[in-house]
């Protein structure tokens, strides 16, 4: 008989009895692999948890882990939940002044940081905050206390403790609170998103079904364990029994892929783009019959579409290009993904078409922080899916959409509210329970979710005409060109747009065409570099009204990153952010002084740092 699972940690019982395994996590330690069984898994939770108990913490007490992805981030996890003490999980990357109000706010009694750099940027904040008794480190840092020590507690107080953790783990309700999840947003302080029990298994157990892997099959995981999404298909790989290998360093995630030769993994556009953007480069590489037959395979992926019956001569040429280059993409990949999952922002459908052919296809999906997380999601196993949207709704959720097209959601998965901030959640949260989400959509053939623009995002030109910025911006970035871009123009008589080049695939069209340039700022000035980024628009415009047609634009020389502070650590646009660093060139912009609409223009001179990401280095296959 299945184990079924109402708490977080009931999932420990499922996998001992159901799907026992001697991989059931895995990491690595510089550079070498290696691996809990799932019987190690379920009993370092359960000395973790007594050695909370042994601390002296109780039910409803609050701890904090700030790391980047390792299979030890589970024990804590489990034994945080097993003990009703609240897991408050935070990004290694977001500054001190947002640490500081989260310790504070979330009343952080332990401290769990990562590594050296984390304590040392942790503790000068840890200590100015008396609710914070112990600060531990997962890594060996000298002079600092070890997780492990928490897990030796435990088991010196086994025989005195077990029947009280047992006590707790029964009294433990699905509707007590688990986690608090600070979302980083994009104005103002993170908001606190409490979620219960019962909110994140009634999630997950329901997105667990849209495929049929299982025990045979591994996993990586890369993506921020604190941030709910990855958080919660982590909970739906155990729940399938997957065994899962956790990489925290972003610059393995190439290595590990071949190494693990992983059946499916969570992802987000940007490194699909980026993967798809080497798959690309590849091609330039190639010279005479073998580029023509590169290109002409990549030029074939126009086709796909899900559940597509393709007609005999479209069906001879696609097992010719497989067999030549598809495969090659699948191996490069480590020759075993079935399933790649997207969400976080709008995957271009070109990418997911591109995958798909290859035999990789994507399940992209929607939701929020306060859905935890998962709205809807292409299911392959009913075979409901549709490039270029999000999917259908999870059976547990009811949708409806506002009078402006707002996308309104009631269902289990639904949060209790945020933390201490009951008139922040009457804001989101109407009388009748159904949560705002902020989003604006539509459903495509009765049952696809579309998401068209964020509500807040959208502005409306001086003529009275709104602009749905996220839209035009999805649409730009599809071009090789461009990475990121913000459209802008509230109040104003037509829009433009700031725009962050793909400096990576830039760099290698000016090489092929012996672009000669000293830097990025050089670069966004160069005559024919402007001209490719003037016709990339004009291709778009002609998709668009012409009141949403982008009239001007401009090149910046650097990077949006999260480090950088222009996208969030989920790599959502940071307008405010990005309007303040470029304010002089929005002034320049719309300057009186400056050429009508559509005329020519000059670049101002900018002063800005350029910083190639590593990661995405790594990724240029």
């Amino acid at each position: 008989m299945a184990i079924e699972v109402k708490r977080t940690f009931d999932i420990l019982d499922r996998i001992l009895h159901e799907f026992p395994r001697e991989d059931a996590l895995g990491g690595k330690d510089n550079d070498d692999w290696y691996a809990y069984s799932t019987a190690e898994y379920v009993e370092k939770s359960h000395h973790f948890a007594l050695g909370l108990l042994a601390l002296g913490l109780k039910k409803g007490d609050k701890v904090a882990t700030v790391t980047t992805n390792r299979p030890e981030w589970n024990f804590a996890d489990m034994a945080l939940a097993m003990t009703g003490i609240v897991h408050v999980p935070i990004y290694p990357t977001i500054s001190d002044e947002e640490y500081s109000y989260i310790l504070e706010h979330a009343e952080i009694h332990v401290l769990l940081v990562g590594d050296r750099k984390l304590y040392e940027k942790l503790s000068p904040i840890a200590g100015r905050l008396p609710e914070i008794a112990h600060i531990f480190s997962f890594d060996e840092i000298e002079e600092v206390k070890n997780f492990i020590e928490i897990i030796e507690m435990g088991k010196n107080h086994q025989e005195e403790l077990t029947g009280k953790l047992e006590s707790i783990k029964r009294e433990i309700s699905p509707e007590d609170l688990a986690t608090i999840i600070y979302t980083s947003g994009t104005t103002g302080v993170p908001k606190g998103v409490m979620l219960s029990h019962a909110n994140l298994v009634s999630n997950f157990v329901a997105h667990s079904k849209m495929h049929d892997l299982g025990r045979d099959h591994r996993v990586i995981s890369f993506l921020p364990l604190c941030h709910v999404y990855e958080r919660s298909v982590n909970y739906h790989f155990q729940y399938k029994g997957m065994g899962i290998y956790y990489v925290g360093n972003l610059g393995q995630i190439v290595s590990a892929i071949k190494e693990i030769k992983p059946h499916m993994f969570n992802s987000v556009p940007r490194l699909l783009e980026r993967v798809y953007d080497g798959f690309v480069s590849k091609g330039n590489e190639l010279t005479g019959l073998k580029r023509i037959v590169y290109f002409w395979a990549l030029r074939l992926t126009r086709h796909f579409e899900y559940n597509k019956r393709y007609n005999f001569f479209l069906k001879f040429r696609i097992g010719i290009a497989d067999k030549l280059i598809y495969s090659k993409w699948r191996e490069a990949l480590g020759g075993n993904i079935v399933y790649l999952v997207s969400g976080g922002a709008a995957l271009q459908p070109r990418i997911a078409r591109v995958f798909g052919m290859a035999g990789m296809l994507n399940l992209e999906g929607y939701g929020l922080t306060e859905t935890s997380p998962v709205i809807s999601v292409n299911n392959p196993n009913t075979k409901s899916m549709k490039i270029g949207t999000v999917g259908e709704i999870l059976p547990n959720i009811e949708l409806k959409f506002g009078e402006d097209g707002e996308i309104l959601v009631k269902g289990p998965g639904v949060m209790t509210g945020y933390y201490k901030s009951p008139e922040l959640t009457a804001e989101v949260i109407d009388e009748d329970g159904w949560f705002h989400t902020g989003d604006i959509g539509i459903l495509e053939d009765g049952k696809f979710l579309k998401i068209t623009d964020r509500k807040k995002e959208m502005f409306k030109l001086s003529a009275g005409k709104y602009i749905a910025p996220q839209m035009i911006e999805n649409k730009l970035k599809a071009s090789f060109f461009i990475e990121q871009v913000m459209v802008i123009g509230a109040g104003e008589k037509f829009a433009s747009a700031l725009i962050s080049p793909n400096f990576v695939y830039l760099h290698d069209w000016c090489s092929q065409r012996k672009i000669h340039f000293m830097d990025n700022q050089e670069l966004i000035q160069h005559t024919e570099v402007l001209a490719q980024f003037h016709r990339e628009v004009a291709a778009i415009n002609k998709t668009l009204g012409e009141y949403e047609e982008i009239k001007r634009f401009r090149l910046v020389s650097d990077e949006w990153t999260p480090q950088s502070g222009e996208l969030s650590p989920t790599l959502k646009l940071r307008r405010n952010v990005v309007a303040d660093r470029y304010q002089n060139i929005i002034e320049e912009i719309y300057s009186v002084s400056k050429v009508q609409p559509g005329g020519r223009f000059r670049l101002p001179k900018i002063n800005l740092n350029f910083d190639i990401n590593a990661f995405i280095k790594r990724l240029k296959l």
